[in-house]
């Protein structure tokens, strides 16, 4: 981000939030939930850790854009128009003997639902062999500990791209850092991270930001990361930009060119800020692009 860190944009919208703003901003728990389907053999599931609420004031998230174009764009999708919602959702997938999380929400701290959503799926923290990082904002990374700082996922080893390992060294906390630095293991984005998954470059959100692509036969899902936040304005806009961007051209081109890529293909995508599940389709609409869910 430009100046100020995704944590530090929840702080203040939460900040206002309990200081009695007319409508509630900043993010708030979600209803725990588990949704399961698969992906060839491998069986996913989506967990429900959060919602977040964002002012249309062009300061966190459209960034030099007239908040009545932004309320046109949200206007035409049937959403209100003084605000920007996103879920926080996680994806888990079993592959051999292995348990893969990629990503970790918000944390017990800041009233993430991981822990309670990934009860819903029958699984206990101990049996998580790996974590994946996307990237390492507080609302991917924050639930790494738990609520007494402690490793969430005592025997998971965390894996991240190089480069993000190496930018959270310089933004996150001294306690998270010391918590987590003997288990992680960075890598080199397309790298195969475990069986069935290869982390994808997806550069532009942050220095080392990936994705990572899950296979199974003939079949595909990719988690996206961060490419896009807003089901209806990332995916209608491509090319506005987003304060949560450290590289505001480069994320503006990844994000474009993947998402024509995705629509062509209509490879199954991940989303973990769309609405949960946050699985389907990117289509092709106009001169941008729409979600489609997937049944």
């Amino acid at each position: 981000m430009r100046g100020i860190t995704c944590v530090a944009v929840l702080a203040s919208l939460t900040l206002a939030a309990t200081a009695g703003a007319a409508d509630t901003f900043g993010p708030s728990p979600a209803q725990p939930a588990a949704h399961s389907f698969t992906v060839g053999k491998l069986q996913l599931t989506t967990l429900h850790d959060a919602q977040f609420v964002m002012p249309n004031d062009g300061k966190a998230f459209v960034v030099g854009v007239d908040p009545a174009k932004v309320s046109d764009v949200l206007r035409s999708a049937g959403a209100p128009t003084d605000r920007i919602t996103l879920s926080v959702n996680q994806l888990l997938v079993r592959t051999g003997h292995r348990v893969v999380l990629i990503d970790t929400g918000l944390g017990p701290k800041a009233h993430g639902s991981l822990l309670a959503s990934l009860h819903e799926a029958g699984v206990k923290p101990s049996a998580v062999t790996d974590v994946l990082i996307t990237h390492t904002h507080g609302d991917h990374t924050g639930g790494l500990v738990d609520a007494d700082g402690h490793l969430a996922f005592p025997k998971a080893t965390i894996r991240m791209a190089k480069d993000e390992w190496a930018w959270m060294q310089t933004k996150a906390s001294p306690d998270l850092l010391k918590a987590i630095s003997s288990h992680v293991q960075p890598f080199e984005p397309g790298a195969q991270v475990a069986p069935g998954i290869t982390s994808v470059a997806l550069k532009g959100h942050t220095p080392g930001h990936v994705g990572y692509e899950i296979s199974s036969g003939q079949e595909r899902l990719l988690d996206i990361g961060d490419l896009a936040h807003s089901f209806i304005i990332s995916l209608h806009q491509p090319q506005w930009s987003i304060e949560f961007d450290t590289d505001d051209a480069q994320a503006k081109s990844t994000r474009t060119t993947t998402l024509k890529k995705l629509a062509s293909d209509q490879e199954l995508i991940f989303a973990p800020h769309f609405p949960f599940p946050g699985v389907g389709h990117i289509e092709a609409a106009g001169d941008g692009f729409a979600w489609k869910p997937a049944n």
